[in-house]
């Protein structure tokens, strides 16, 4: 798999794309609770664009996948004990990770993680993480079984789910 930067170009392309999982990816409602216009923001995936964050998976030219893998962390990650303490430009964070509907279950987000954390060690990153609702047991499992060791919890406010729980999981590096 190769993951491909986007850049303005893909723009109504990948609104397109997490427009179609938000509205057809079974349990939406009960696991990430990503709403249209909410989560993801249109200014959100250009913000993503723009920082050269966010990052592509096609098959036959379609996006099938598309994640941002930010080389930064926000302050709500600082509240959680990690494993090891480090400044905030040492830190990888997938967000708005996403299959298509129509290839979920082939290991597509499984190898979009792993691309992750390679792009991170690549860069120099010192530790990657990510966070998800309580309620998206499914993702948990998915980043426990790739190396990815739930750290704690925060209750936030977020646009798409008010106030909230969000596990935060952090990659062990071997």
């Amino acid at each position: 798999m190769i993951l491909e930067l986007a850049t303005q170009l893909d723009f109504d392309a990948i609104i397109t794309f997490y427009d179609d999982v938000t509205e057809r990816t079974p349990e939406m409602a009960t696991y990430a609770r990503w709403s249209k216009g909410k989560h993801p923001t249109v200014e959100g995936i250009r913000a993503y664009i723009d920082e050269g964050s966010m990052y592509l998976y096609r098959e036959e030219g379609n996006i099938v996948g598309a994640m941002a893998v930010t080389m930064y962390q926000g302050e709500d990650y600082h509240a959680i004990d990690w494993t090891q303490q480090v400044d905030d430009d040492k830190v990888a964070v997938i967000h708005i990770l996403a299959v298509s509907p129509d290839a979920q279950g082939k290991g597509i987000g499984s190898e979009m993680i792993r691309e992750a954390i390679c792009l991170a060690q690549n860069n120099g990153m010192q530790a990657i993480r990510l966070d998800a609702l309580a309620s998206n047991t499914p993702a948990h499992r998915l980043y426990e079984r790739l190396g990815l060791e739930y750290r704690g919890k925060q209750h936030l406010y977020a646009e798409n789910t008010g106030w909230t729980d969000f596990y935060f999981f952090e990659y062990k590096n071997k």
